[in-house]
């Protein structure tokens, strides 16, 4: 138990005892993470699973978007999932399609509470691609980013992609990937394999 007043010390995600990962795992990982690289490119919505103070897990459904590396998320201020967030960075995502044979994916990721606010921060691909969302809603672009002015940036810390019997829809003529995303998942794939793998969550 950590002694009055000291910040508890969490594992990144359930990292910290995987053991040094062969060339066979390296590449296994590397092909987990393009597909998922894939459904992050094209899911609209990602389940955000936190840890409330109690144990309890917390989970919604969010909007989202992916630059190749880090996810940025928008919430109000005072949202539950940000509490839990202040107290423990550890999270766990999930998207994709169940009906289509169980294709989907997961991602345990440490997550940062970034101290400027939405308008400085969300790029505008990330309003631009839910407009037609916020229209049917009554919602402007400004109202969201005032609304939803907390921003919470996500970086992958392990991905794990799941299917059923048959070849999944994102695996299927898949693209290839450029040259920043190939060495984001690099840098995640050779990261599993350390003991003690941490990323650092801002205030």
């Amino acid at each position: 138990m950590p002694r009055s007043g000291e910040r508890r010390r969490w594992p990144a995600a359930g990292l910290a005892t995987i053991c040094p990962m062969d060339h066979a795992r390296a590449d296994s990982a590397a092909s987990a993470a393009a597909r998922i690289d894939r459904m992050l490119r094209t899911e609209t919505v990602v389940w955000l699973s936190t840890v409330c103070p109690d144990g309890q897990p917390h989970l919604v459904p969010i909007w989202f978007s992916w630059d190749g590396a880090t996810l940025l998320i928008a919430s109000k201020p005072h949202a539950k999932k940000v509490t839990n967030l202040r107290a423990n960075p550890a999270v766990m995502l999930a998207l994709g399609e169940p009906d289509d044979d169980f294709d989907v994916g997961m991602i345990q990721g440490e997550a940062e509470l970034v101290a400027e606010p939405a308008a400085a921060v969300l790029p505008a691909a990330h309003l631009a691609k839910y407009r037609s969302q916020m229209a049917a809603i009554g919602l402007t672009p400004e109202e969201f980013l005032r609304t939803y002015s907390q921003v919470i940036r996500i970086r992958p810390v392990r991905y794990l992609p799941w299917h059923g019997r048959t070849t999944p829809a994102s695996l299927r003529d898949v693209v290839p990937l450029d040259r920043r995303i190939a060495a984001a998942i690099k840098r995640v794939a050779a990261g599993a394999g350390r003991p003690g793998l941490a990323v650092s969550a801002g205030a």
